[in-house]
């Protein structure tokens, strides 16, 4: 038998390059859902908190009326950066926000699945003007291994250990909202 004759034995590694191996994420809860009017308002009130230093600063540049003094002028000028810093914060985390809670609803009205959340625990929340409960749940679904999370509701006499929520998950990432 020559050598040309026998069977070639190939060996083929897998192919890890197409799926990512991690571990899972934590539960998340999804942010309240705003709507799109809420969202326009939102971002309107977001806009307003960041005009009035950009307003200070144009107004210490630009005075219809040379300053009395310069120590107006600088103090004009520091309240209007303070001002700036401070609202384009505020503003940004605002949107950012918003953006959020409505990519959250997009993402549950799309890929989401309907859930069981089996309340584990109850705990009273401190704090706040409002009083509150903290539930432990086990949330269960199809497409999704079952995990455990936390969320805080409005003060319920139906939410006792044991008590079944309605839920809806997003299997891949389990951003979840209890409805």
């Amino acid at each position: 038998m020559s050598r040309a004759d026998h069977p070639k034995i190939v060996l083929l590694a897998p192919d890890y390059s197409s799926r990512v191996i991690s571990a899972p994420r934590a539960p998340r809860e999804a942010e309240a859902r705003v709507g799109p009017i809420g969202a326009l308002l939102f971002r309107l009130v977001f806009l307003a908190i960041c005009v009035p230093g950009p307003f200070l600063l144009a107004a210490a540049a630009v005075t219809l009326a040379p300053p009395r003094s310069s120590a107006e002028f600088w103090g004009l000028l520091a309240g209007g950066i303070l001002a700036t810093i401070i609202g384009v914060g505020f503003g940004v985390l605002g949107l950012r926000l918003v953006n959020r809670s409505r990519r959250d609803a997009r993402r549950l009205s799309s890929g989401g699945v309907a859930a069981t959340a089996e309340i584990l625990a109850v705990t009273n929340q401190p704090g706040g003007e409002e009083p509150a409960l903290e539930l432990h749940l086990r949330i269960s679904g199809p497409g999704f291994a079952t995990f455990e999370a936390e969320t805080i509701r409005p003060v319920d006499p139906a939410l006792v250990p044991g008590a079944a929520l309605a839920a809806v998950v997003h299997p891949v990432d389990r951003l979840f909202t209890i409805v």
